[in-house]
């Protein structure tokens, strides 16, 4: 399916341990996660306590859950996932650091690209480079 991020999606959960979360609650002035779309993926937060998890996961409507296929960082260290407690999480849809591709001035120069980690990219043949044009081929 589609990966999906909407504004305002936030619910919670009293799932416990690391796998699949069921969602329950929605949070007054925020969307559930339905508007994802059942089979849809998307970028997510866990956050229980002290503890928190930034991923991507995959929204399932029969069963309101949310899974937990990639972790791209937590409060338990790298790309482990927490161990939810059981007690009130919130889970709402985030844009993760790990993956942001930002434009503008940056200290890399006006208008550039920067990306939070290292793709491969796969680049067009360059057919001609003059002052500050570039034709790609």
């Amino acid at each position: 399916m589609a990966l999906v991020v909407a504004d305002r999606v936030q619910q919670t959960t009293t799932t416990a341990g690391t796998g699949t979360v069921t969602l329950s609650g929605s949070v007054a002035g925020y969307q559930s996660f339905s508007v994802i779309g059942n089979g849809n993926t998307t970028y997510y937060t866990l956050v229980d306590g002290n503890n928190w998890e930034v991923g991507t996961g995959t929204y399932t409507a029969s069963g309101t859950t949310l899974s937990r296929d990639t972790v791209y960082a937590s409060s338990a260290g790298g790309t482990t996932k927490i161990t939810l407690s059981g007690g009130t999480t919130l889970a709402f849809v985030t844009y993760p650091a790990e993956i942001a591709t930002m434009l503008g001035n940056t200290s890399t120069g006006s208008g550039s690209v920067v990306l939070a980690n290292t793709p491969t990219l796969t680049t067009p043949s360059i057919g001609a480079a003059t002052g500050t044009s570039l034709s790609l081929s």
